[in-house]
């Protein structure tokens, strides 16, 4: 018991910053704090804080042993609430950060969601295509898509992403239905501007892929763009089954060439190296695992 005062003592005057305002949350005095700080530090062998009249600050091995210590901390309070009334219950603020397109369509509902079961949480969430920074922006967590290159965060896979070569029946009752990559050559194909190349499975070199080089009337660096020009009809598009699961499961667009198609991409929730993520964050990672977990979420057959 009194290893847990010492430790509750200097979590909460590190995060208060003053013995006095440790002290009165915990209810007592300056000097019992004090003096739980001076026990702990003679107990580990280690200086933990520098505290003078004007400051306080903690030692390099004080910082350490602070993220520890909130842990172990958090974690029984969690312990505590699982076997409670009410269960587990998240709190606090909560910044998230997601591509776009695929944030709008298939973040922000489910952060409602979300915040149904989770009341005391609140949400930021920031919709971009550009890459954020999550630790100088203070992003708790971010959605991504595809390949990770930065070594520095810590990824998780929530799941699989296909991309698709679709069309309208209305386009295919008037040009035909390509039946292997070749034909694609004889089809208007929509196209991101300069990144013209549709992604395949190698036809004749198995695990292997390529970038097959597509043309057409109509380009636009908007995949929502392409996805109308889609299903208005003007030619055939290659985009992610989050764009157009709906469609393919209504008839809208067909999928083609689906014997060719490249291996799935994979969504992944990303965020800084912590030993201990917040609860809230925890929970709305899986939250997210388990909905795109499910290839019916998708309204398509993966």
């Amino acid at each position: 018991m009194d290893a847990f005062k010492q430790i509750n003592a200097f979590v909460n005057v590190a995060a208060k910053g003053s013995l006095s305002a440790a002290a009165a949350q915990e209810g007592v005095t300056p000097a019992i704090i004090g003096r739980r700080l001076d026990a702990l530090e003679a107990r580990l062998g280690v200086k933990l804080m520098v505290r003078t009249t004007r400051k306080l600050s903690l030692t390099f091995e004080g910082s350490a042993f602070l993220e520890d210590c909130q842990r172990i901390l958090n974690d029984l309070a969690n312990a505590e609430a699982s076997v409670s009334l009410g269960g587990v219950k998240a709190s606090g603020h909560l910044k998230v950060s997601a591509p776009a397109g695929f944030g709008r369509k298939h973040v922000a509902p489910l952060v409602a969601d979300f915040l149904s079961g989770n009341p005391e949480v609140t949400v930021n969430l920031d919709l971009t295509d550009r890459l954020v920074d999550l630790v100088n922006e203070a992003i708790d967590l971010s959605v991504r898509i595809g390949e990770l290159s930065d070594s520095s965060l810590v990824s998780l896979k929530l799941g699989d992403m296909r991309r698709v070569v679709v069309a309208s029946p209305a386009y295919l009752a008037r040009h035909g239905t390509p039946r292997a990559l070749e034909d694609l050559a004889g089809h208007n194909c929509l196209s991101l501007g300069q990144q013209r190349g549709w992604t395949f499975r190698h036809p004749e070199k198995a695990g292997e892929s390529l970038v097959l080089k597509v043309a057409g009337t109509l380009e636009c660096n908007d995949g929502a763009v392409l996805h109308e020009w889609a299903l208005a009809g003007y030619g055939l598009a290659w985009r992610s089954v989050w764009e157009v699961g709906e469609d393919l499961a209504a008839g809208r667009l067909v999928s083609l060439l689906d014997e060719w198609a490249a291996p799935p991409v994979g969504i992944y929730a990303v965020f800084p190296q912590r030993r201990h993520l917040p609860l809230r964050v925890r929970l709305f990672i899986d939250f997210l695992k388990n909905t795109y977990g499910n290839p019916g979420y998708w309204q398509t057959p993966a």
